[in-house]
């Protein structure tokens, strides 16, 4: 199995980290996940970036963990695996501009927990996703369970990671676990282009804070600190001026 790529590219406002692995499938080595969260630094310290995507080339989008090298694993290296992978989706959930998971293929296991730590999932109709751990006698270990029992309820979240059983894309957005539903990979980058230019009239500080809100719940706090921000004074001028907003980075 080669290893997987992954690849930075920005352009203006919008940044998207690709997963390829030709003529293999996508997995998350310790190797892999290092490289994400430094890729994922750099985009948290470019204050211009708006929009983040997720996508991966080939008929998968994540396979998931790299189980050959978790055979190997005793209790304490797969501690310090989980760790790591905790730490580098936390560091996507708390990512600054909006971030969408680009789902063209299987997504399961870690892949899923990936996805799980974006803002958003637009995924192609033929898509799985899954969490099978249990099927391996192995569980989540990346924020998982957590993020999806917050996303879809406990029922549901504990029919995928108590089964190992995987749901199509259209089932799952039913369930809330996928935001859009597209017929054909062809078709993803027109929708997911629109998808992430409707954040675009929005501020970037206001983002900022509204998704540090979603994670801490503490609005009031994040309501009082949109006033140390300069977008606040120029949406409000902008409002009062009948004029569009022009927002600082």
């Amino acid at each position: 199995m080669s290893e997987t790529k992954v690849r930075l590219h920005i352009d203006g406002s919008h940044a998207s980290v690709t997963f390829e692995s030709p003529g293999a499938i996508n997995v998350l080595s310790s190797a892999v996940l290092r490289t994400i969260g430094a890729e994922v630094g750099r985009i948290g310290n470019d204050r211009d970036i708006r929009t983040t995507v997720f996508q991966a080339e080939g008929k998968v989008f994540l396979a998931g963990a790299d189980i050959k090298e978790m055979s190997e694993f005793v209790s304490d290296r797969a501690h310090d695996y989980a760790v790591l992978g905790q730490g580098v989706f936390d560091d996507i959930a708390s990512m600054p501009c909006v971030t969408v998971a680009v789902i063209n293929g299987a997504t399961m296991g870690g892949g899923l927990e990936l996805a799980l730590a974006c803002d958003f999932r637009i995924a192609v109709k033929s898509a799985k996703l899954g969490l099978p751990e249990v099927t391996l006698g192995l569980i989540p270990g990346w924020g998982g369970i957590g993020r999806l029992t917050k996303l879809v309820g406990p029922s549901r979240a504990k029919r995928l990671f108590l089964s190992g059983a995987a749901v199509s894309a259209e089932e799952g957005s039913h369930w809330g676990l996928v935001d859009e539903v597209v017929n054909s990979p062809e078709d993803l980058r027109s929708r997911v282009t629109a998808f992430c230019k409707g954040f675009h009239k929005a501020s970037p500080a206001a983002v900022r804070l509204a998704k540090r809100t979603a994670r801490d719940g503490d609005d009031t706090r994040a309501f009082a600190d949109c006033f140390h921000e300069h977008d606040s004074r120029e949406g409000m001028a902008a409002f009062l001026e009948k004029r569009p907003a022009s927002w600082t980075v």
